[in-house]
């Protein structure tokens, strides 16, 4: 008899899918189980403010309650634009536990993106720090200009910090926001909340990086945000009671999913509202801290901080989880030196943050420093959770061979892959196309399997045809002791029609050394240590442009660059 498509697959027995034996995944229940293991545990801490994990818990559930009274449920939208502040973390929960999606807004954006953000989402509620209240006012003028008589405003309520001035808070309130912690008070600490009834229900919505008109809005569902928040401490080896310092934005990525695994582990969060390095520092002495993530920019300010500002040799172990851009050796070997140990991660926001970790090897013990900073900085391998990555030929779309020398394009299959962008078809079909997700990163796969990223696709300079990693240019030229930060972008050539533009911020130490002579020495540095063709034919002293989350804005540069003009040909 032919098969047939329902005689093809058969399980062993008919048993049916019962609450009992089957629930939706979501990372809600951790924050439950938190408050029931260890209720007077600390949960938040924020300058003099300190919560338990049972506070929290109720706190959150007032949140909840308070967003279902006003209708705020499933379909609902609700924006925040804060620092890492409690309130930011509490969202991570209470907003979810009504049904709505939360959506986190980068704080360093304009009005005209937020704005455009706002509309997008087309978000019922606005919660926003005191600090940020003129900035959300503007953003709310905008929609309303560009939405006319179809505007609805969303409810306003403004999150109030002891540490900041009152002035900000007072105006908020006078143009009839609603203070936070009233807001709460209207809710019920015992609101019974409801798991979603589907785990691919929307759980967060957030945005790229915000540098272009239109932001693309990422989809994440509750079952993803369960399994990231659980891989991440089986990746990291953080344990059970863990104190963790808020280094990284929560809204970047939800914060790699960390408001979530923080209750799993039902450790401490240490809310910083600014991160410096004397900050990062005093924090890991005064709360005995065990963990933090930041990206490589914020290495780069620990290791150079002013010894006055530092606090070594470190009082205890430190680990660090680093993501965002590939960390040059150089730094990763400094913040070893000091006592951190560095865990090397990749991702992007479509996969709920990082998704490849260089998994250390016992083997690498051994190895000398720089070539264990030089494995490290690798992106290595998927993540516990994600179940397929791989380096395929842009043009085939085959598997590329792990040689550590073919180039191709990362891509990623499972779980922990968004939903997609929201309102986006066009754009889901081109990053979704042959069945994985397109991260447009360029990479090579070692013999060990470990990948590495060579370049962004567009940040690949194109020298008389030959290819050249921007990355491995950046490594070479962090290694000037004169520099403090890198990024190398293409620039017009009169002879090659791309040559490798080095913008560079020196230490403190060279600021007031001759720039001329100081740029031939980095070329000359280069030289010695890179083909020809990869050496820096510019180099461009100043601060770089970043992003809130600590990214430098290649787009920015390479802008720059193009103003400059060509590169003269030799007249020699």
């Amino acid at each position: 008899m032919a098969e047939t498509p329902a005689t093809k697959w058969r399980d062993i027995d008919d048993l049916p899918k019962i609450p009992a034996n089957y629930t939706a995944l979501t990372p809600l229940w951790f924050l439950d189980r938190a408050a029931a293991v260890h209720p007077n545990r600390k949960s938040v801490i924020h300058g003099s403010r300190e919560y338990t994990w049972r506070q929290t818990y109720d706190r959150c559930r007032r949140l909840a309650s308070a967003l279902a009274d006003r209708s705020i449920g499933p379909g609902s939208t609700v924006a925040i634009i804060a620092p890492n502040v409690p309130a930011m973390y509490e969202a991570h929960f209470g907003v979810p536990m009504s049904g709505a999606v939360l959506n986190c807004v980068n704080i360093r954006l304009n009005a005209p993106t937020i704005a455009f953000l706002l509309f997008h989402s087309e978000s019922s509620v606005l919660m926003v720090d005191q600090e940020f209240f003129t900035l959300a006012e503007e953003s709310l003028r905008l929609w309303e200009e560009k939405a006319g008589n179809s505007f609805k405003r969303p409810l306003l309520i403004v999150i109030g910090d002891h540490t900041c001035p009152p002035e900000s808070l007072n105006k908020a309130l006078s143009k009839g926001a609603v203070e936070y912690e009233d807001f709460l008070e209207t809710g019920d600490p015992n609101y019974q909340w409801q798991p979603p009834a589907d785990e691919w229900q929307s759980i967060a919505l957030g945005y790229t990086s915000g540098t272009t008109a239109s932001p693309k809005g990422v989809v994440l569902h509750h079952r993803g945000a369960y399994l990231m928040a659980m891989s991440n401490p089986l990746i990291w080896g953080i344990q059970e009671g863990s104190v963790y310092l808020w280094t990284l934005p929560m809204f970047h990525c939800n914060g790699w999913c960390f408001p979530w695994t923080l209750a799993v582990l039902s450790g401490t969060s240490i809310c910083l509202r600014q991160v410096t390095a004397k900050e990062v520092y005093s924090s890991i002495a005064k709360y005995k801290v065990t963990h933090f993530c930041a990206a490589p920019v914020v290495l780069t300010t620990i290791v150079n901080a002013p010894k006055e500002e530092t606090v070594l040799p470190l009082p205890h172990k430190v680990h660090v989880m680093t993501a965002g851009a590939a960390p040059p050796p150089s730094v990763l070997s400094s913040m070893s030196e000091k006592g951190f140990r560095v865990t090397h991660t990749y991702g992007l926001s479509e996969t709920y943050g990082p998704s490849t970790v260089c998994a250390w090897k016992p083997e690498w013990d051994s190895l000398p420093p720089q070539k264990q900073a030089q494995l490290n900085a690798r992106q290595g391998v998927r993540y516990t959770g994600m179940e397929q990555l791989d380096v395929i030929d842009t043009q085939t779309g085959k598997p590329v061979p792990a040689d550590g020398k073919t180039a191709g394009e990362i891509v990623f299959r499972g779980n922990m892959v968004m939903k997609g962008y929201l309102k986006n078809p066009e754009a889901n079909k081109e990053t979704f196309a042959g069945g994985w997700f397109h991260s447009g990163d360029i990479a090579v796969k070692h013999p060990d399997n470990y990948i590495e990223i060579k370049d962004r696709s567009k940040d690949v300079i194109i020298s008389g045809g030959e290819n050249i990693s921007s990355v491995e240019v950046e490594n070479v030229v962090y290694h000037h002791p004169a520099v403090l930060e890198a990024s190398v972008v293409a620039r017009p050539d009169e002879r090659w029609q791309e040559s490798p533009c080095a913008f560079v911020t020196v230490k403190s130490d060279y600021e007031k050394q001759d720039q001329d002579k100081l740029a031939q020495d980095i070329m000359k540095f280069c030289r010695e240590k890179l083909p020809a063709y990869c050496v820096p034919k510019s180099v461009v002293f100043g601060p770089l442009p970043k992003t809130a989350t600590g990214k430098i804005q290649k787009h920015v540069l390479r802008t720059k660059a193009k103003e400059m003009g060509p590169v003269p040909r030799s007249r020699l």
